[in-house]
C-alpha cells in the first residue's frame, strides 16, 4: 500500500510543471484575509490586540465555566494543573511558586495564550471580550486590579506586570560570546587541585526535616475579640477576600474540612489541630510545640504561607495587600463568635 501511494505521489510531482524561477506550479498566493486568520499573535506593546473589553466580575463566571475544572475556582490550580495566582516574592526561595502574578513579565503572553490555546479541548472558541474578561479575572485573583477594573485594547499596553523587571535582554552574544569562542586551554590551565576532606566526613548534606519560622507568641489561648468592635465594612471586605479561600476552606459554626481544614474558631486555636484533617509535617511540628493562631501570626502566614510553614500543602501563594490581610483576619474573627 505504501509503495502504491508513493508511486501516485511521484507521478503527481512529475506531472507538476516547474517554472524557470525553480518554483512548483502548485497553489496560489494567500489572500490577505487568509493571512490575517493565522496572524493572531499579540506583542507586549499591544500590537495585534483586537477591539474588546472585559472585567473580573464577568470573567469570574466565564472562568468558573471554562477554566476552573483545571485551574480551580480562584486560579489556585487543581492537581497537577498549574496555579495561576499567588507566589509573590517566592522566586528566590528554594521552592519558588511561578504563577501569572508572580513570574510572567508581559500581560500580552497571557492574552495570547488564552486566545490561542484555551480552554483545553476548545481552543479558539472564546470571543475577544471573553478573553479580556478571563485575563481581568486572573489579574484580580493576583490582587493586581480591583474587580470593577475594565481591561480593554486601549489600556492594555499601560498595564505593568509585577515581575516585569525580573527579566533582562539576552545580550550574551555581545557580552560573553568572545569568552566562549576563545581557543580552549588544554594543559597547565590552573593550579592543581587536591581532596582535603570527604563530604561524608564533614556532613554537608542536610537531613530532610520539617522546619517552621520561629516567632515569639503567647502559649495560652487568646481572648476572643468582641465582634462589635470590628468595623462592619472591614468584615464585608474580608468576606470578599475569602472568595479566594472558599474553594479549599469552610468557615462558620459546623464547618467541615475540605481540601483544607475548616477555619471556624481559627483565631485562638492551636495550629494543626482541626479534627480529622491530615496536616503536613510543618503543621504537626507546630501542634507539638503548642503554637496558637493569633491575629499577627495569621497575617504573617497568609502573606507567605510557604515561607511561614515549610512544606505546607497549601498551594495558595499568599495575599499581597495589607488591607486584604487585615480584612480577612477581621472576617475570620467574626466567624469565631
Amino acid at each position: 500500500m505504501l509503495k502504491y501511494l508513493s508511486f501516485i505521489t511521484i507521478g503527481f510531482l512529475l506531472a507538476t510543471p516547474i517554472y524557470a524561477d525553480g518554483k512548483y506550479g502548485l497553489g496560489r498566493t494567500a489572500l490577505p484575509s487568509e493571512i490575517q486568520a493565522w496572524d493572531i499573535d499579540v506583542l507586549p506593546d499591544g500590537r495585534g490586540l483586537p477591539a474588546g473589553n472585559g472585567d473580573a466580575i464577568v470573567g469570574e463566571e466565564i472562568f468558573a465555566n471554562k477554566c476552573a475544572s483545571c485551574h480551580g475556582d480562584f486560579a489556585e490550580g487543581v492537581g497537577n494543573w498549574p496555579a495561576l495566582a499567588g507566589g509573590f516574592d517566592t522566586l528566590a526561595d528554594e521552592d519558588p511558586v511561578k504563577t501569572v502574578g508572580s513570574y510572567w513579565p508581559y500581560l500580552s503572553t497571557l492574552w495570547d495564550y488564552i486566545n490561542r490555546s484555551m480552554p483545553f479541548g476548545g481552543a479558539q472558541t472564546l470571543s475577544s471580550d471573553e478573553v479580556y474578561s478571563i485575563v481581568a479575572y486572573i489579574l484580580y485573583s493576583n490582587d493586581l486590579i480591583e474587580d470593577d477594573f475594565v481591561l480593554n485594547d486601549q489600556n492594555f499596553s499601560e498595564f505593568n506586570m509585577y515581575n516585569s523587571k525580573g527579566f533582562i535582554v539576552d545580550d550574551r552574544k555581545n557580552s560573553e560570546y568572545l569568552n566562549w569562542s576563545k581557543e580552549p586551554c588544554m594543559e597547565n590551565c590552573k593550579p592543581s587541585s587536591k581532596i582535603v576532606m570527604r563530604a561524608s566526613v564533614i556532613d554537608v548534606t542536610p537531613e530532610e526535616t520539617a522546619t517552621i519560622q520561629k516567632t515569639e507568641q503567647p502559649v495560652s489561648t487568646l481572648e476572643k475579640v468582641d465582634v462589635v468592635s470590628i468595623d462592619p465594612e472591614l468584615i464585608k471586605a474580608g468576606k470578599k477576600v475569602f472568595k479566594k479561600c472558599k474553594a479549599c476552606h469552610a468557615v462558620g459554626e459546623g464547618a467541615k474540612n475540605k481540601s483544607g481544614p475548616q477555619l471556624y474558631n481559627i483565631i485562638g486555636r492551636k495550629m494543626g489541630s482541626a479534627d480529622r484533617y491530615k496536616y503536613s509535617k510543618g503543621f504537626k511540628l507546630a501542634l507539638d510545640e503548642g503554637r496558637i493562631w493569633n491575629e499577627e501570626l495569621m497575617i504573617e502566614f497568609l502573606r507567605k504561607p510557604k515561607k511561614f510553614i515549610k512544606g505546607t500543602k497549601m498551594s495558595f501563594g499568599g495575599l499581597k495587600k495589607d488591607k486584604d490581610l487585615n480584612a480577612i483576619v477581621a472576617y475570620l474573627k467574626m466567624q469565631d463568635e
